[in-house]
C-alpha cells in the first residue's frame, strides 16, 4: 500500500491526518488491495457492500442496467476518488447500482464498520477520518437534492432555467461558465440533447438567455 501512500493522502477522506499516521489508519482499517480487469464487476445491485472503494489506479462505472440489458453509466470515479460509501455505513442496506472496471483498476477497500460499529473510543486519526466521511456523505447528499429539483420539473425548458438560476445564483452574477458541455448538460438534467439544444435556442431568440459554448448570460424577461 505504500507506493500509493501520496495518492492516499490527497483523498478527502484523509483531509486533516498527519502523514506519519495515514499507514497506521489503514491498518487499523484492515483496508484491503484489489485489482480488477477492464469490463470485470466489483460488486452488483443487491449485493451488501461492506466497504468504501477508493480508486488508486484506473477507474470505475456506477452503472444501471435495467431486465433487458439496457445500460445507463451514472458517473465515472477515477483514481483518488470513493464510491460506496453510503452502503458501507449501512450495512443492512443492499447496493442500488452496479460497480465495473472502466479500465484495469486497483481498489483500496475501506472497511468503515472496522470503526462505525466497533464500539470503542476513537483515536484523534479515526475522529478526523469520521467526521471526513460524514461530511463528504452530506455533500453528496446536498447535490442529490439539488439534482432532484431539476429532475422534478415538468419540462425541459423549466429544467434548463432553474439549473441556469441556480448557476447565477452560485456564481454571483448574471454571466457565467457552465462546468458541463452539451451532452454532459443533457444527461445531468436527464433530457435529450437535440431537445435541450433546440430549447436553449428558442430561449435565446426570446432574449432569455445569450450564450457561446458554454458561456451563458442570463437577462430579464421583456
Amino acid at each position: 500500500m505504500e507506493q500509493y501512500l501520496s495518492l492516499i493522502e490527497t483523498s478527502p477522506l484523509f483531509h486533516g491526518v498527519a502523514e506519519a499516521d495515514v499507514l497506521p489508519l489503514l491498518q487499523r482499517l484492515k483496508v484491503r488491495k484489489k485489482k480488477y480487469e477492464k469490463g470485470e464487476f466489483l460488486f452488483y445491485s443487491g449485493d451488501a457492500v461492506p466497504y468504501i472503494g477508493l480508486v488508486l489506479e484506473g477507474a470505475v462505472h456506477i452503472i444501471q442496467e435495467d431486465y433487458w440489458g439496457n445500460r445507463n453509466i451514472l458517473s465515472q470515479i477515477p483514481a483518488g476518488f470513493f464510491f460506496g460509501e453510503a452502503f458501507a455505513c449501512l450495512p443492512d442496506a443492499p447496493a442500488t447500482v452496479d460497480v465495473v472496471a472502466a479500465s484495469d483498476a486497483v481498489i483500496m477497500q475501506v472497511y468503515v464498520g472496522n470503526i462505525l460499529h466497533a464500539g470503542q473510543v476513537l483515536t484523534p486519526d479515526q475522529a478526523r477520518f469520521t467526521g471526513n466521511l460524514l461530511a463528504l456523505m452530506a455533500e453528496k447528499n446536498r447535490l442529490l437534492t439539488e439534482k432532484i429539483r431539476y429532475l422534478t420539473q415538468r419540462s425541459t425548458r423549466q429544467k434548463i432555467m432553474l439549473y441556469l438560476s441556480d448557476m447565477a445564483r452560485k456564481k454571483g452574477k448574471a454571466t457565467f461558465v457552465l462546468p458541463f458541455n452539451r451532452q454532459q448538460m443533457a444527461d445531468f438534467l436527464s433530457v435529450d440533447r437535440s431537445a435541450l439544444s433546440a430549447e436553449l435556442s428558442k430561449m435565446k431568440k426570446e432574449g432569455l438567455i445569450d450564450y457561446h459554448k458554454d458561456k451563458f448570460t442570463l437577462r430579464q424577461e421583456h
